[in-house]
């Protein structure tokens, strides 16, 4: 069983594309999350995916009724020697919540049976079981979307507004950029993760030219319009590990401008140093334009190596790492479980 529900046309592309790769796989029995299902539905293995979505409601009492069920969840997964439990580390820090909620967060992930990283560099416990399966791409996913011809001198940044990713030091290196390049323009597309940050970037955006802001929930459409519009894709996060917003650059055949680090020089060297460009310390406006020179560069028709993210190979690897958590956590050997 799955952590996530049925897909929605909000739910991350990321969720979308794993729920039918595993659909179509004839080695697993694909179940999506129901509270009664987790708490008293018959699986093997559950997985999860960023556990603190389990955690909010609506209003205050729907948070707490949330929280306790969970808790009956993960008591559930305690107390059974039949039920592995496999988490897939997205994010490598916990996320900025109450100590309660941390308390839980922390138990899920003692209690992984077997952790699933999408990069070498993901920490786990020293002899933890882990599997690495890459972050799939989107190629398929943006198919059936319009594509547009990059603009010249176009820079866009997507995905959702929050204060870590830094749009400050974008805006501060556009502003120099577009002084000594006039022609230069910005478009950035995403939802506020607060009104005040919303606020912040139309304050900082009001005086600048070019600058075209799309601050709302991005379909598939408008993500991919305001992409290949662009020639490169910026995204000046102050910390960086699995950006699905990468990926989504690259599978739409633009190159992306990232902070250096070893999870991106990794990248680089697998899908190509051309499409993978580094900025060091502080965006400055100078890097800007370097890397969009860099970008201009690139001959028509030109795509990213991405044959090792292809979400057949992902479904088959989830398979696998399901079947050796169950194994483990009944004591037999791999081909019992399978068979």
């Amino acid at each position: 069983m799955q952590s996530f529900r049925a897909p929605r046309a909000t739910t991350n592309p990321y969720i979308t594309q794993l729920d039918l790769s595993l659909a179509r796989s004839s080695q697993v029995t694909h179940e999506r999350f129901s509270w009664a299902g987790a708490l008293f539905g018959r699986y093997d293995v559950f997985q999860w995916h960023w556990p603190e979505g389990k955690l909010e409601g609506t209003t205050w009492w729907k948070t707490v009724g949330k929280y306790l069920l969970t808790c009956a969840i993960v008591l559930r997964h305690a107390v059974s020697r039949r039920i592995a439990v496999v988490r897939t580390v997205h994010n490598v820090e916990l996320p900025d919540v109450n100590a309660p909620r941390r308390w839980l967060l922390r138990i899920i992930d003692r209690q992984a049976d077997h952790r699933i990283v999408l990069n070498t560099f993901t920490p786990v416990p020293e002899g933890a079981p882990s599997s690495l399966i890459l972050h799939g791409h989107y190629r398929d996913w943006y198919a059936p979307q319009p594509r547009f011809d990059p603009v010249p001198g176009r820079l866009a940044a997507f995905g959702a507004v929050r204060r870590y990713k830094s749009l400050d030091a974008l805006l501060d290196a556009y502003a120099g950029a577009v002084e000594h390049r006039p022609t230069l323009s910005l478009h950035i597309g995403g939802r506020p993760s607060s009104p005040q940050i919303g606020q912040e970037v139309r304050d900082r955006t009001a005086a600048l030219p070019q600058v075209e802001l799309t601050l709302t929930f991005l379909t598939d459409a408008e993500l991919v319009r305001l992409a290949t519009s662009a020639q490169l894709i910026v995204l000046a996060y102050r910390f960086m590990h699995n950006s699905g917003s990468v990926l989504a650059a690259l599978s739409l055949d633009r190159p992306v401008l990232v902070p250096r680090n070893a999870v991106n020089e990794e990248l680089a060297d697998e899908v190509g140093r051309d499409w993978v460009l580094m900025f060091d310390g502080d965006l400055t406006a100078e890097q800007l334009l370097s890397a969009l020179d860099r970008a201009a560069a690139l001959p028509a028709g030109a795509r990213p190596d991405l044959s090792r993210r292809d979400w057949d190979l992902a479904g088959q690897a989830h398979a696998d790492a399901f079947t050796t958590a169950l194994a483990a956590k009944r004591g037999v050997s791999a081909t019992a479980v399978v068979a």
